[in-house]
């Protein structure tokens, strides 16, 4: 069978430099119209689209598996739902290129939508996050990773789809420095140095936690995530995507100790701002293929 028609910047190597930008919808907005323009322009590898399920609320649309982020909270932590319109992934080799692009992403989606915010994001040494620790080490790779992220479903403009769960992850690097190296290992569940899994690791180790083949049935995602910074902070903008949103609810679900009470040690030095899903449609030839909600 071909290769599901798979927005292709979501199976491609982690860019340079990226800028995610979230849209709200305007008041009495006609967001058809502006959606068959986005679709004529983003070729799903350099700009990535993902729309949340407020905008297809307002066009009276739905597709099957897309539902509100879950909230979860605990001692000392909140795993917060951040819902918006539309999401832009913008992936590139220098930040004012993506600048300029999100100006005329912006500028053609002004009639419908307004800016509810911009993560500027980069690649991190070999794709580590700034905790030095490596992100995504257990991916998933070739037609695995394609089976992870791409929906199967045989729908006119489904196949190919993918959905995404959003999170920006805030870090306390004055409480992670604070932390032994033997701290920060058990927290991870891996070395730093040389970036072994530790076999002896606490149940609360982030690697113990959301171990993709412990669960059932498996939980596998094919993760995206980079590093982000401003003036306010730092930290990772996480992003997973998977042929449902089932394998990362079921990590989320476990890392806030929903099912035995054991927190992920992540929340000791880091915190999730938001928290959002979106449906990921897939192409048709160079361009988004909105089938599946009827434009």
């Amino acid at each position: 069978m071909s290769t599901p028609p798979v927005q292709p910047g979501i199976l491609a190597r982690i860019p340079r430099a990226a800028r995610y930008l979230s849209f709200d919808l305007q008041d009495g907005a006609r967001a058809a119209e502006s959606l068959r323009s986005l679709a004529k322009t983003a070729d799903g590898n350099s700009c990535v689209i993902g729309l949340g399920e407020p905008l297809l609320r307002a066009l009276g649309r739905s597709v099957a598996g897309l539902r509100p982020f879950p909230r979860y909270s605990g001692p000392g932590f909140e795993v917060p739902a951040t819902p918006t319109a539309l999401w832009c992934w913008l992936r590139g080799g220098e930040r004012g290129e993506l600048v300029l692009r999100s100006v005329e992403l912006q500028r053609l989606l002004a009639p419908a939508f307004h800016t509810a915010s911009v993560v500027d994001a980069f690649r991190h040494g070999r794709g580590l996050d700034l905790t030095g620790y490596e992100d995504g080490t257990e991916n998933p790779k070739g037609a695995k990773a394609v089976a992870a992220a791409a929906s199967d479903d045989k729908a006119p403009g489904m196949r190919g789809s993918s959905f995404v769960a959003v999170q920006q992850w805030v870090h306390d690097f004055a409480k992670f420095a604070a932390m032994s190296t033997k701290d920060q290992d058990n927290a991870i569940g891996r070395r730093k140095r040389g970036n072994k899994e530790l076999e002896e690791a606490p149940r609360s180790s982030h690697v113990k936690r959301s171990e993709q083949e412990s669960f059932t049935p498996e939980a596998f995602v094919l993760r995206r995530s980079m590093p982000w910074a401003d003036a306010l902070g730092a930290g990772l903008n996480f992003v997973a995507f998977g042929k449902t949103l089932d394998a990362f609810e079921a990590q989320m679900k476990r890392m806030a100790g929903a099912e035995d009470g054991i927190a992920d040690a992540l929340f000791t030095f880091t915190r999730p701002l938001t928290g959002a899903y979106f449906w990921c449609p897939p192409v048709k030839g160079r361009r988004l293929d909105l089938r599946a909600i009827g434009i």
